[in-house]
């Protein structure tokens, strides 16, 4: 009599059905289901828009412009009169946000003072302004 050999492969073509009928099943109810309803939280609508940011602009000869949003062009003013108009600006709207346009040719230490200047005057949204690509001020 003979010896029966072991077989050593696996027969994969009942698994293949099995996977056919259920991608059939799940193609065939998936448009069927409903999709869930999402309950988003809603807010309060916003008392003011945000204000744009007001300019602050420091000159290679180290004076002072300023940038009001209403205002096309800046107009100069002394570090007296800038600190007067920043603190009406606050007066008007606490979160008004400023930023500070420096020259690149300034030192560090003129822009420090400026900030220090508008942090001191109550300022608590203040960025640099930047140019961008290669070319700079």
């Amino acid at each position: 009599m003979r010896q029966r050999r072991l077989m050593n492969q696996i027969n994969v073509v009942p698994y293949i059905d099995v996977m056919l009928v259920l991608l059939v099943i799940f193609m065939v109810t998936a448009p069927m289901i409903q999709p869930g309803t999402i309950n988003v939280p809603s807010a309060d609508t916003v008392s003011a828009p945000p204000a744009e940011a007001i300019v602050i602009e420091v000159k290679p000869d180290r004076k002072y412009g300023l940038h009001m949003s209403s205002s096309a062009s800046s107009r100069p003013v002394t570090e007296l009169e800038l600190q007067r108009e920043i603190r009406s600006a606050l007066a008007k709207n606490p979160e008004q946000p400023f930023l500070v346009a420096a020259d690149r040719k300034l030192e560090y230490q003129t822009v420090i003072d400026v900030l220090e200047a508008a942090r001191g005057a109550g300022v608590t949204k203040i960025s640099l302004q930047t140019q961008g690509g290669s070319t700079g001020r």
